[in-house]
């Protein structure tokens, strides 16, 4: 398909930029072989939110295991594979760390060429494991947990971010709400389940600021009031009912800027990445655009949270255009995506 011969080209994937150790194997980018996933949710949960030093720490546990786990559930070994790609950015500095020292050892040690992958293209390259048929050029909505962005995918390697976030994530936004309603961690999957018991009862402002970005803090805020003033006189909230109205208010801002985009851009077919892309109502309001003659791509649910399929998926596309790391890659927390620009 992309490929510069007609030799199948094996990737494996490691992810470790959160508090998810993963790693798969990926044929030619779009088949997963095997796609292990090793989550610390339940450790975490205590803490209400993800404590950095306890998820490296996990990381160095559990690294080699779930390696050795994905390549025996592919039924393949290192000499089968053709390059290690990991992901060196965004993301916690020391969970990244673990995974980047892990995989330039194995690199050292093997011979395999070594892969950089850049998580937040990683997450746009889901898409291409669930459709197979996807190429580009389209727009994509792309909604983490550290990212929210509008961006025009002009090729493999190659992306337009037309708008952005100018503080909070909506991925963040959706924890800190569900943490002060007394939702445990993650507080996304908790928000999305408690909405559909309630009802739109309050009204919160939209999160698309005046020059087209979008801006996650006040709605944040708003709740984290709400909650707080009707604690100091008395009073009793239905949380199901402030759930779905930040639900609303958090995902309708997300469509009218997508709708506003393609209406700019002219491509027909959208695509979603990132944690959030599992929201029910989102995926519910993204139905609209095929009503209106739009390809929809919507990632399989344990593709939109972090796993290592979307890293090799990356990587195989690096892999046919000769893009390799030596061994003094490091890790870069802060790390952007192409054509991203200050908002």
């Amino acid at each position: 398909m992309y490929m510069k011969s007609g030799k199948d080209v094996l990737i494996l994937g490691i992810e470790s930029s959160c508090d998810e150790t993963a790693a798969s194997v990926v044929k030619n980018g779009r088949e997963i072989l095997s796609n292990v996933v090793l989550s610390q949710i339940d450790i975490h949960k205590v803490f209400g939110g993800v404590v950095p030093e306890i998820a490296s720490r996990n990381h160095v546990e559990a690294i080699d295991k779930v390696v050795r786990q994905a390549l025996a559930e592919a039924d393949v070994t290192l000499n089968d594979v053709n390059a290690v790609a990991v992901t060196y950015g965004a993301g916690l500095v020391g969970a990244l760390l673990v995974g980047v020292s892990y995989a330039k050892g194995l690199c050292q040690a093997s011979g395999l060429p070594l892969i950089a992958v850049n998580h937040i293209e990683g997450h746009i390259c889901a898409n291409y494991i669930t459709y197979p048929e996807l190429q580009p050029p389209y727009t994509c909505l792309l909604t983490s947990g550290g990212h929210t962005a509008i961006v025009r995918v002009v090729g493999y390697d190659k992306y337009e971010v037309v708008c952005s976030t100018v503080d909070d994530a909506v991925g963040e936004a959706f924890d800190k709400a569900a943490r002060v309603l007394g939702l445990s961690y993650p507080g996304g999957p908790q928000i999305d389940r408690l909405s559909s018991a309630g009802k739109a009862a309050y009204k919160f402002h939209s999160v698309i600021t005046a020059n087209g970005n979008f801006s996650y803090s006040g709605l944040k805020t708003a709740v984290i009031n709400l909650v707080h003033n009707a604690e100091q006189k008395g009073e009793k909230i239905d949380k199901a009912d402030v759930a779905c109205s930040f639900n609303k208010a958090a995902v309708d801002g997300l469509i009218e800027r997508l709708r506003r985009e393609t209406a700019a851009n002219g491509l027909k077919t959208v695509a979603v990445a990132g944690g959030v892309g599992a929201n029910g109502y989102l995926r519910s309001r993204m139905k609209e655009f095929e009503r209106d003659g739009f390809t929809v791509c919507l990632p399989r649910l344990d593709l939109c949270g972090d796993n290592a399929a979307m890293i090799a998926s990356r990587g195989y596309y690096s892999f046919v255009n000769g893009e390799f790391a030596d061994l003094t890659l490091n890790a870069t927390p802060t790390l952007k995506l192409r054509g991203e620009r200050p908002v």
